[in-house]
């Protein structure tokens, strides 16, 4: 036999496995810690954190242009909620208009397919509330009364 049929082939990158089925963006649950144990919500967007580049050139090598990590921002999250009578997150924001912040830690939970299980969180440190849209009020819709706040915070952890 030639010796190239007897050196072992090289494996690609990609291997067979088992599928892991993506989360469903509808089975979460948010929260808050102290007071409102748990807010009942239809959407949470704008999870993110972003880390300025930074670059210079190193003196005498002007062909290579190196970057740093800089500036940490982590982008506001968006909450949306059915109206209800609850003042919890109206007070929230009120204390935030007066000058007077609260903050809390905000925990966003995933759960598993059946609803029930966490699966994976992010935390929110510090987060207080910096924006608040009412809901749209249309007679002629039949449609959930909807009301959005956007939160600021200062890290975010993903366990």
């Amino acid at each position: 036999m030639p010796a190239a049929e007897k050196a072992p082939k090289a494996q690609s990158g990609a291997q067979p496995g088992s599928f892991a089925e993506p989360f469903r963006d509808y089975n979460f649950k948010l929260l808050f810690i102290p007071d409102v144990p748990e807010g009942h919500f239809t959407q949470c967007s704008n999870i993110g954190v972003k880390v300025d580049a930074i670059s210079y050139r190193e003196g005498g090598n002007n062909q290579v242009v190196h970057r740093l990590p800089g500036h940490v921002e982590y982008a506001s999250v968006t909450l949306r909620y059915g109206l209800t009578q609850s003042r919890d997150l109206w007070d929230w924001m009120q204390k935030a208009v007066t000058g007077a912040v609260e903050r809390r830690t905000v925990h966003i939970v995933m759960l598993g397919p059946e609803g029930i299980e966490e699966k994976l969180r992010w935390t929110l440190h510090d987060a207080w509330p910096c924006s608040w849209n009412g809901a749209a009020l249309d007679a002629m819709s039949s449609m959930v009364a909807i009301e959005s706040l956007e939160l600021v915070y200062e890290t975010l952890e993903r366990q």
